[in-house]
């Protein structure tokens, strides 16, 4: 089990206090377009605040060329950060350096900066100890909420944890809690259902679930790996021919817990203007067409195994989501999850929390992951280089 510090081991009153926040949201025209990774902050903010502590946030955004980009400035998110706390949120226009030294030491309590973005240099990537000893001049302590970089071994979530008193963030802990839980002890039945594009992405996180779970759902793009390795003919489909061997080493490890779609939504185009059909998977997809997304006698059939299920870990969409012909499989497993009694149920972030949030559902999950690629390594069993850096500084004391 992971020992870290909390806000439990924290009084933040007159303190300064550097999170690390994961503000890596989507921007159009300037403007926040969602802020769900704003609002999964704001326990651990509020509750700073409210102690009384003074809030220096730092976060990184896009993918700049270790260089200032105007595409990826963080004042769009300062400005939408402010209107959800109720309170000003200066947003700075460097991330080190003396005149934001300067401004932090004159924070008082109550008061919120924002550093600009952590990747307009290389040293956040780097984990580079220059640019994490400037961070740690900044403040008094540091806690870290950003689930979402966790698996990233970068200056402002290990390094910086060597040079100041380090704490796990409310959010953080939580996401830690609940798939620990969900490794270590889950309420059974516990069923898996897999989806996205490619099991090469997720073939590690397999693995590892196939001692634990008690079924693994399989949809999505990965599902045509899987029925091609099979024999069956999958036509135009999405198929990773490279990791065919991979597949069937899976499914014989799985064996009967491993379920993948009785048919499909087809069609002649990737376009959500393409002719569609459903047909069934044992016949295979005809040539000129592709699986784009699961069937309705799929969805019935996972229906069926989710019944009286215990724990569900539910990991990529079961189809092409983002077009609305191709959507109703993912909003489908969505609304079963919603509507599941007594069951834990656990969105493994990236797509498939898009997919409950675009659902409307998102607030019907017993948890959703901010993280994507955290939420797959951790499930791997990978330690976390966030989570051994929170280690490391408490064992220090």
């Amino acid at each position: 089990m992971t020992s870290f510090n909390t806000l439990d081991q924290l009084d933040p009153r007159g303190k300064r206090v550097l999170v690390r926040v994961d503000f890596n949201v989507p921007l159009k025209d300037g403007r926040v377009t969602d802020d769900t990774r704003l609002r999964a902050a704001l326990p651990t903010l509020n509750e700073l605040l409210d102690k009384g502590a003074a809030l220096v946030l730092m976060s990184h955004l896009g993918r700049p060329k270790d260089a200032p980009d105007p595409a990826y400035r963080m004042q769009p998110v300062g400005e939408a950060l402010a209107v959800l706390l109720g309170r000003p949120v200066r947003t700075l226009d460097e991330t080190v350096g003396p005149a934001v030294e300067a401004a932090c030491a004159a924070l008082a309590p109550g008061q919120v900066l924002l550093l600009e973005n952590l990747r307009f240099g290389p040293g956040e990537k780097n984990n580079d100890a220059q640019f994490a000893d400037q961070l740690a001049r900044l403040a008094d302590v540091y806690v870290n909420d950003a689930f979402g970089t966790a698996h990233r071994a970068a200056a402002s979530v290990v390094a910086i944890a060597e040079r100041l008193p380090a704490y796990a963030g409310r959010l953080m802990a939580r996401e830690l809690t609940v798939l620990g839980q969900t490794l270590s002890a889950p309420r059974r039945p516990f069923v898996v259902i897999m989806g996205g594009a490619k099991i090469g992405d997720k073939i590690a996180v397999i693995d590892a679930l196939i001692p634990r779970a008690d079924l693994i759902l399989v949809g999505g793009g990965m599902a045509n790996t899987f029925l091609a390795a099979s024999g069956t003919a999958m036509g135009d489909s999405l198929v990773e021919t490279d990791r065919l061997e991979d597949a069937r080493r899976l499914a014989a490890a799985a064996g009967p817990k491993l379920v993948v779609p009785l048919d499909f939504v087809v069609a002649d185009a990737f376009d959500a203007a393409a002719r569609t059909q459903v047909l069934p998977a044992a016949g295979g997809v005809p040539a000129g067409w592709r699986a784009l997304d699961i069937g309705p006698a799929t969805v019935a059939d996972f229906s069926a195994r989710l019944a009286g299920a215990g724990t569900v870990l539910w990991n990529g969409p079961m189809g092409v989501f983002e077009l609305a012909p191709f959507a109703e499989g993912t909003f489908a497993i969505a609304r079963l999850l919603a509507e599941l009694p007594g069951a834990m149920t656990i969105v493994g972030g990236g797509d498939s929390a898009a997919a409950v949030e675009a659902a409307g559902l998102a607030d019907r999950m017993g948890w959703v992951s901010t993280g994507g690629g955290a939420s797959l390594e951790f499930l791997e069993g990978r330690t976390l280089p966030a989570v051994a850096a929170l280690e490391a500084a408490a064992a220090r004391g």
